[in-house]
């Protein structure tokens, strides 16, 4: 094996999986008042300076509501709520303008028009809760055959572009023998990925072998990674494989791999060369035939970086933040995790009990998760849904003053992602991907604004000659 990365945009490519077309934009229903089965549906904006209205009932330059994977795309029913006017919205080019009862918010602001960007949220008043995207109307790929906004087989959730891409990359990274390294946020599914990454590769009829390397006391780094003979180093000690022996013919899951000193890190090495390694006290050496899955939500850097150089294949977890329009799914999936254990609470929190149903909550408190600036992302966010459930007890999930209050995504104050951990190839792509177009990039990059996202580009001279995919 050379010491090169490799390429998984360009292997995708070959084999067939091409780039997202341009994207344009478009609203996504986050909530509705009586048709709760629409999360997640997409309407794309009419192009500048056409018109179309969002409303009831079907009528002359409507807005066509899709379900969208990749390859498919399928239209979807106009809306029926007798709650949304016949002409509720009118939408010229990205200009939205009331035109039906109730008032029209943008952003929590009250106004008869807006021009919409990619981040905005749009409600009618306890009506329609809508976010506007950047969404291509078709990309290529398998669209899957899980329910819509259901968990698939390997438990993730998620209907947007972001979490079909990481699904594409994770069919193609499992296929292959390489050790694999998955960065990402705290609390957004590292182990969640790396279970996936184990069952659709040839190793996944064994089971996964998987340890926190953070737990690992440094002084007995060695005796648990290689195992030992008996009686070493003390009389009475029992013979163990250690995690490298348990893991041949499977796969190592290293989770906070990052969190291993560097010296450590390098003990390593000829495991992932050629399998090669010493239980302490044996003079002879094995060969262990496994796969490392190291994960970390550290930077590269913070890497051995000739370890690094053996983890050649990569898979980025997005957070919550790049994928608003999934938090919805999300949080319905994590209420039908607590009701399951809880007839109590299913009661509650679904419509007749049933967890198959979207829940009981209110578009305040949808609003207020799709536009929080995440630090723990899933994690975080069922830690919300628990707060809201203990803070009412009647009636529907509601937000409160704190939530409420707490700065949204991309806003003064809020998280962001420090500009220092991305790489020069991730920004580059995610530029490729909106055709140069900064507004959307640094917004899914997670940065605090667009005049971070200026000086990362002035500082590696970035393309921002709008080279989208498929243009």
């Amino acid at each position: 094996m050379n010491d090169e990365t490799i390429d998984l945009d360009a292997l995708l490519a070959r084999e067939g999986g091409a780039r997202a077309p341009a994207a344009r934009p478009a609203l996504v229903v986050l909530w509705t008042r009586e048709e709760d089965d629409r999360a997640g549906e997409c309407a794309p904006l009419p192009r500048p300076g056409e018109r179309a209205v969002l409303g009831r009932g079907d009528g002359p330059a409507r807005l066509t509501l899709y379900r969208q994977r990749p390859g498919w795309s399928e239209p979807r029913p106009p809306l029926a709520s007798p709650g949304v006017s016949r002409e509720q919205l009118v939408l010229v080019g990205a200009r939205v303008e009331r035109a039906g009862k109730g008032a029209l918010r943008v952003n929590g602001r009250e106004v008869e028009a807006a021009d919409l960007r990619p981040g905005d949220l749009v409600e009618v008043s306890d009506r329609l809760l809508l976010l506007c995207v950047e969404r291509p109307a078709v990309w290529a790929g398998e669209a899957g055959a899980h329910p819509w906004g259901a968990p698939d087989a390997h438990g993730l959730v998620g209907e947007s572009p972001a979490a079909w891409a990481l699904r594409e990359r994770l069919a193609f990274v499992a296929r292959r023998a390489e050790h694999v390294l998955v960065r990402g946020p705290s609390g957004t599914g590292k182990e969640l990925v790396a279970r996936a990454l184990h069952r659709g590769s040839p190793r996944g009829k064994r089971a996964l072998v998987a340890r926190n390397a953070a737990t690992i006391p440094p002084t007995l780094v060695d005796a648990e990674l290689f195992g030992n003979v008996k009686d070493y180093p003390n009389p009475g000690m029992l013979e163990r494989p250690g995690l490298i022996g348990e893991a041949s013919g499977s796969t190592l899951f290293l989770d906070e791999f990052a969190e291993l000193p560097a010296e450590l890190q390098a003990h390593l090495l000829r495991v992932l060369d050629g399998g090669e390694y010493h239980r302490l006290g044996e003079a002879r050496a094995r060969t262990a035939d496994l796969r490392l899955v190291a994960a970390t939500n550290r930077p590269e850097a913070a890497l051995k970086h000739d370890v690094l150089a053996r983890l050649k294949l990569r898979v980025e977890v997005p957070g919550l933040d790049a994928r608003p329009e999934d938090v919805p799914l999300l949080g319905r999936h994590l209420l039908a995790g607590i009701a399951a254990s809880d007839a109590a609470l299913a009661a509650r929190l679904f419509p007749g009990g049933d967890p198959a149903r979207p829940p009981r909550w209110t578009p305040a408190l949808v609003a207020a998760l799709v536009r929080r600036a995440w630090t723990t992302h899933v994690r975080e966010l069922e830690a919300l849904l628990w707060e809201a459930l203990q803070r009412g007890r009647d009636g529907p999930l509601d937000a409160w003053d704190e939530l409420l209050a707490a700065p949204a995504a991309g806003a003064p104050g809020a998280a962001a992602v420090d500009p220092e951990t991305l790489t020069r190839e991730q920004v580059q792509a995610c530029l490729d991907r909106h055709g140069g177009r900064q507004e959307p990039v640094w917004r899914e990059l997670g940065l605090s604004s667009r005049f971070v996202l200026a000086r990362l580009v002035k500082r590696w001279g970035l393309d921002v000659r709008g080279r989208g995919r498929g243009e």
